[in-house]
């Protein structure tokens, strides 16, 4: 892709969802041409998929989290555009799901494993599930995540941690068999995990690990790679002045620099 060629970023927006332009401003600061668009938008055929080069699927609370957190975004997902994501996912296209994005791509069966999909587009499977905190409370605070798996293209070379908000009541990462985790970490699709603030291991400590994730799992990306899901918000740490602490001299931790890969990813 030529440099000069705009990346386009496809924000996927649908009734509740509400962190779409922190998710556009993201990608816009990260070199990227973002577009809001709804869902019925692409059902009409009034955008298409194929005109972008990245997928999000942004955080806030899609169909009022009827049925379940991201589980009504899910099924639009499932029974609309199961071709279109499938393409997407399989050309290699990077798309991150934030939150209540990950949630959808979790409960749609597209997260952690999708390679089914390239031989069965009906074969749609959740394989795993984003559940209430530990704590029964929703969460909102401040965290530290470390970039652990050099495989995700949206991680791959990050050496900073990462501090930025959670907001869920439903952020639990569970697997129906604990060794399924033990898994992921082989294949390295762990992506991201709730740390200290000089990365070292949370170890399942709350508030550091703020839902009780099965090894500190913030984050996951499919076998290939391109798909991110996390539960925390990178979005909202792009500029310094958004740390907590940036009047009292605090800096550092921006989440910006996860855009940027995905976007330097499609410019390469």
């Amino acid at each position: 892709m030529s440099l000069n060629t705009p990346v386009k970023a496809l924000i996927l927006h649908a009734t509740g969802t509400n962190r779409d332009l922190e998710a556009a401003r993201a990608f816009e600061m990260a070199g990227a041409l973002p577009e809001i668009v709804h869902l019925n938008q692409l059902r009409r055929r009034e955008r298409r998929w194929e005109d972008y080069q990245i997928l999000t699927l942004p955080g806030g609370f899609s169909y009022a989290d009827a049925l379940g957190a991201g589980k009504l975004l899910a099924l639009d997902l499932q029974a609309f555009f199961t071709e279109q994501v499938t393409s997407f996912i399989a050309s290699g296209k990077p798309v991150i799901g934030i939150c209540n994005g990950f949630q959808a791509l979790v409960k749609a069966g597209l997260l952690p494993d999708s390679k089914h999909l390239a031989n069965n587009h009906s074969a749609h499977r959740q394989q795993a599930t984003l559940t209430f905190n530990a704590n029964g409370r929703f969460e909102c605070r401040w965290v530290h995540l470390a970039p652990v798996s050099p495989h995700c293209l949206w991680t791959n070379g990050l050496q900073e941690i990462i501090y930025c908000p959670v907001a869920h009541g439903e952020g639990r990462f569970v697997l129906p068999d604990p060794g399924d985790a033990q898994q992921l970490a082989q294949q390295n699709q762990i992506a991201l995990v709730y740390a200290q603030a000089d990365g070292s291991p949370a170890n399942g400590v709350y508030p550091l690990n703020p839902n009780g994730s099965i090894l500190d799992i913030a984050g996951i990306c499919n076998p290939q790679g391109n798909v991110l899901g996390l539960m925390p918000h990178p979005e909202d740490h792009i500029f310094p002045f958004q740390h907590p602490r940036w009047r009292r001299g605090a800096s550092g931790g921006l989440g910006l620099h996860l855009f940027q890969n995905g976007v330097n990813f499609i410019k390469q």
